[in-house]
């Protein structure tokens, strides 16, 4: 059994549900995926730490804490998780506290014989990379939802961190042998009734969770631009057309709307958004002010709910959530 009773920022948010939320502890149980006498001792170790007093307090870190808390109410997330800013301003998903705290999460709520979902891109190249150990060998099976094989940038394709993941944790994976992006979607419709296709591409709807990169559409930090699946003219294209990220190779504006880009979305080999949408656990990792637009339309659209995030990011999507009509305005071209 893992020594969760130890996480003291695990036993702030469980009673915080309880008694500031007034949660049960069977939906408790739910929302963070943890057993019921889990809850009961964490509720317990929450008094004998000084935690629950006349008031729920966070010893650790009570700005995060509340920041975690308020991005999960405003945008009806299961979970927020917020970690220090990146020194690194120049590619703050590369930030190692995102990595760790990821691989803490993901290690909290994966059960042997889970199906886990994994996309592609930069930031989860350094979740696999975290240094976290991960103490406890877990038999899920790591399922990429997303083609690439044999084009640029193999490190960062949902086949090699499918696999990265299956040895950081003790897992198996699968493999998808399938490019990316067709150039034809009657292409992609006829490559994917093959059975060895289909053997992967079945397990989509039975997944228990999936774990996203969340991409951003400018030029400067798109990890898709970086993979050649799109160029400089498509990519100011799409932000013409509101573009603001894409989840899967999929792009998608503030709204989380996709209908714009459908004539490149549809060419991509992967899961389906609305099969995407009923995964019960939808873990998103995206960190930095260059994201702030990009995670705020991935969590308009529901492709999310848990975020691991920073707080330059998170306080980016408060102050977002308070004009958001005039920000809205911003990528519509709607004039005010």
């Amino acid at each position: 059994m893992r020594k969760l009773i130890d996480d003291v920022r695990l036993i702030f948010k469980c009673c915080s549900l309880y008694y500031q939320d007034g949660v049960g502890q069977k939906e408790i149980c739910q929302i963070l995926g943890i057993s019921r006498p889990t809850v009961s001792r964490m509720l317990s170790a929450g008094k004998e730490l000084g935690i629950v007093k006349i008031e729920i307090r966070n010893p650790d870190n009570l700005l995060y804490g509340k920041l975690e808390r308020e991005l999960e109410k405003i945008f009806n997330l299961h979970e927020v998780i917020v970690v220090p800013s990146s020194p690194l301003t120049e590619n703050p998903s590369l930030n190692p506290e995102l990595g760790r705290a990821a691989l803490k999460f993901i290690a909290r709520i994966l059960r042997d014989k889970d199906l886990v979902g994994v996309s592609m891109g930069s930031t989860l190249q350094s979740v696999t990379r975290a240094d976290f150990f991960v103490a406890n060998k877990i038999s899920c099976t790591f399922v990429p939802v997303l083609g690439g094989v044999g084009e640029s940038r193999p490190d960062l394709h949902s086949n090699y961190l499918a696999q990265e993941f299956a040895q950081r944790f003790g897992g198996d994976c699968v493999q998808l042998f399938a490019p990316a992006l067709f150039s034809k979607r009657s292409l992609l419709e006829e490559f994917s009734k093959e059975k060895t296709i289909r053997k992967v591409t079945d397990l989509y709807r039975k997944l228990d969770a999936l774990i996203l990169g969340i991409g951003c559409a400018d030029a400067e930090h798109s990890t898709v631009l970086q993979t050649g699946y799109v160029d400089n003219r498509t990519l100011a294209h799409f932000g013409r057309r509101g573009a603001v990220g894409d989840i899967i190779l999929r792009y998608f504006d503030i709204d989380g709307n996709t209908k714009n880009f459908d004539d490149f979305n549809s060419r991509v080999a992967g899961i389906n958004l609305s099969v995407l949408k009923k995964i019960p656990c939808r873990v998103g990792v995206a960190g930095g002010q260059n994201k702030i637009y990009a995670v705020a339309g991935a969590i308009n659209g529901g492709y999310l709910t848990v975020l691991v995030t920073d707080v330059d990011c998170a306080q980016g999507l408060l102050n977002f959530r308070k004009d958001f009509s005039s920000r809205k305005n911003i990528f519509t071209g709607v004039q005010t």
